[in-house]
């Protein structure tokens, strides 16, 4: 399972990575560190990325399987 974020449509509203911080984290201006890319979910965090991705206001996340 892979979690991406589109860049362009990430507003930096934070909530990806308050909700899932130990999956996600902001870089020096606030937005996710991974947007505009994918990574790896590790193996039991698949709730946290769901959790994250529901919570984008933007619809930005993505679960890719």
């Amino acid at each position: 399972m892979h979690i991406a974020v589109n860049g362009s449509l990430c507003s930096g509203q934070g909530r990806c990575y308050m909700i899932a911080p130990e999956l996600l984290e902001c870089d020096d201006e606030g937005f996710v560190s991974i947007r505009g890319t994918s990574i790896e979910v590790p193996a039991g965090m698949e709730r946290a990325a769901q959790s994250a991705a529901n919570a984008c206001p933007e619809d930005a996340i993505s679960i890719e399987d």
